[in-house]
């Protein structure tokens, strides 16, 4: 079942709305507790009527058929103007010709310090950071790569759906430089043939774009600190939830188990 509220989100001042999926048996086993995954872009997680394109991942009916229980907690970006390009960046820098000053770390700090405490004190919850994980795609995707980075003592796991290793290379590493990796942290890296430009001559698209080459030098930096990795190259994969769809079994699996 998916439940829904409505949190101030102070760093715009205005509300969200937090897309809560609760296990179906949540209700008939009152002493059960749960993992629970944070993701951005909660209104495309679960229900094509209320994705942002119509299209969403069908995290509902995934979940409804996997042998894990756990409670997912999705995040409602901003509609207006380009306020989710600035909530979701953590980076300050040019985006799409227009100067962007990312709030991602207010976006960050209002998910560890309002919305998180909330979930936990209100669900039954294994709140500790072996039992959370945080997840995106696109603009989300680079905020799950922050996040488990600058705040790795809050999450252990992260899916990095489309998260533009490529264009963000050189602010992910500084983040890096300056963060501690805890050794059980997971973090599942993505991206799809048609999003990652084109191939040289008789290239291979999962190792010769500079996509592929920033997530493969990224993606060793990253075990270089301690972190486990697993890197997914999409074949005839898109910019979209219909390819990020197919990707949900396979970092829900990895992650988790």
């Amino acid at each position: 079942m998916v439940i829904y509220k409505e949190m101030w989100y102070w760093p715009h001042q205005s509300y969200r709305r937090i897309h809560i999926y609760l296990p179906d048996d949540y209700h008939f086993n009152e002493k059960e507790k749960y993992p629970v995954m944070y993701f951005f872009d909660g209104q495309n997680l679960f229900f094509d009527e209320e994705a942002t394109f119509g299209k969403s991942w069908g995290l509902n009916g995934f979940l409804s058929q996997w042998d894990k229980k756990m409670i997912i907690v999705g995040l409602e970006c901003a509609h207006e103007n380009n306020d989710r390009l600035s909530e979701y960046f953590p980076y300050s820098r040019k985006m799409f010709k227009e100067q962007i000053d990312g709030l991602g770390d207010q976006t960050m700090e209002w998910l560890i310090y309002n919305v998180k405490p909330m979930i936990d004190n209100q669900y039954r919850t294994y709140s500790f950071r072996e039992a959370s994980a945080i997840g995106g795609s696109s603009l989300g995707g680079i905020m799950a790569m922050y996040a488990v980075i600058k705040y790795n003592q809050f999450f252990s796991k992260a899916a990095c759906v489309s998260a533009s290793v490529y264009h963000n290379l050189s602010s992910f590493r500084k983040t890096l430089e300056e963060a501690v990796i805890l050794p059980d942290t997971r973090i599942f890296i993505s991206w799809g043939e048609h999003e990652a430009g084109q191939a040289p001559h008789n290239g291979n698209p999962e190792f010769d774009t500079c996509e592929a080459r920033s997530v493969h030098k990224f993606e060793r930096e990253l075990q270089a600190r301690g972190a486990q990795t697993y890197y997914y190259f999409q074949r005839d994969g898109g910019h979209s939830e219909e390819s990020w769809q197919w990707q949900v079994p396979v970092f829900m699996e990895w992650l988790w188990k």
